[in-house]
């Protein structure tokens, strides 16, 4: 009997118990659910960021996110018909691949970006064998990738500035963001409140910490992410830039700019929780939130990339799976022993 395909809005808030199938079991599946449906929550919780985004930057945030998904299911359609003699697109992953590339992506970025990183993320996943194979986050290693050759073609702007819809976007409307501040040593001109309520630029993705907070707790009260790894990375990020903060400023207000500028609340809720290429067991998932906290503040202080999260959990994804060996290893005998205890505990009250 052929699974049903067809897509109903009206189950997006209901618990789906299809079973997952994909190459490795990732860390943020609670029970049991199908692909598509974690895609759908995860569509569900970047809709309030984008109508944000929308509001901030104009129809162009549309545009660059309608290239962006429509590059990534183009591609998908062309290599699963070469590859499986069908298309596969039915589960959604290429959708969200699409809408994740365009969060990382400023409104201002020249159309052709977003194409060609469609082109680019959904290579990388059917390279390694398609859903549920690849080692590396495809949105991530798109969005790296074109930060690393085009990076000066990208540029940011303040919000409310009036941005072409399909014309490129002059240099004359480039703005600093609190972001660019940061790295380049500077106090951003934004405040917190600013910063944290998404009146500043940047991203389309990252510029409302509020709403970004709001979809991670609306996918973990729907127990498709876990908090392990959220939470060990935001703690990490939190205590590096207390300690070291980069600018002469309170180091409070230091650490509380570092977390809610830029893409580092972005990263830690939608980026780092993927499925396939983090860690599954509980002690992975804090070593690899922890790993990635320090990786962003090294490339921050570093100042390699405008932003640190996004090249850092890219970088720890390669190391998800030797994290789960190890910390596979190391609970598995503390577990053998606390069931050697109980069954001798068990055995002598018997005897009794």
């Amino acid at each position: 009997m052929k699974p049903n395909l067809k897509l109903n809005l009206k189950n997006l808030f209901k618990r789906d118990t299809t079973p997952v199938k994909r190459g490795v079991r990732g860390p943020f599946i609670s029970g049991s659910c199908s692909v598509t449906g974690i895609m759908l929550h995860v569509i569900a919780a970047l809709i309030p960021i984008m109508i944000w985004a929308v509001y901030l930057f104009g129809v162009r945030v549309l545009v660059v996110t309608a290239v962006s998904v429509a590059s990534a299911l183009g591609t998908e359609t062309l290599l699963t018909l070469a590859i499986y003699k069908k298309p596969k697109i039915s589960d959604l992953t290429a959708v969200v691949t699409g809408l994740m590339l365009a969060m990382t992506l400023p409104a201002a970025v020249p159309l052709w970006i977003p194409l060609a990183g469609g082109v680019l993320a959904i290579g990388i996943k059917q390279l390694f064998g398609g859903t549920g194979r690849n080692l590396l986050n495809p949105a991530l290693f798109a969005h790296t990738v074109l930060t690393l050759v085009f990076g000066k073609l990208i540029i940011y702007t303040a919000p409310l500035t009036k941005l072409p819809i399909f014309e490129n976007v002059g240099a004359e409307l480039a703005a600093e963001s609190p972001m660019a501040a940061l790295t380049a040593g500077r106090f951003p001109s934004e405040t917190l409140f600013e910063s944290f309520f998404g009146r500043t630029g940047g991203t389309i993705g990252e510029v409302s910490a509020v709403l970004i907070i709001a979809g991670a707790a609306f996918l973990m009260i729907r127990k498709v992410i876990s908090y392990k790894i959220p939470v060990a990375y935001l703690l990490t990020v939190a205590v590096i830039s207390y300690v070291f903060p980069k600018i002469d400023v309170d180091a409070t207000t230091f650490a509380l700019y570092s977390l809610i500028s830029g893409g580092v609340l972005f990263a830690a809720v939608f980026m780092a929780t993927d499925h396939t290429t983090s860690p599954c067991t509980t002690l992975g998932q804090i070593i690899y939130g922890v790993g990635c906290g320090v990786l962003t503040m090294l490339l921050r202080y570093s100042g390699l990339f405008y932003d640190g999260a996004y090249p850092a959990v890219l970088i720890m994804n390669e190391f998800a799976r030797p994290i789960d060996s190890l910390a596979f290893s190391l609970t598995v005998p503390v577990k053998k022993k606390k069931a050697a205890k109980t069954a001798a505990k068990t055995e002598g009250a018997e005897i009794k």
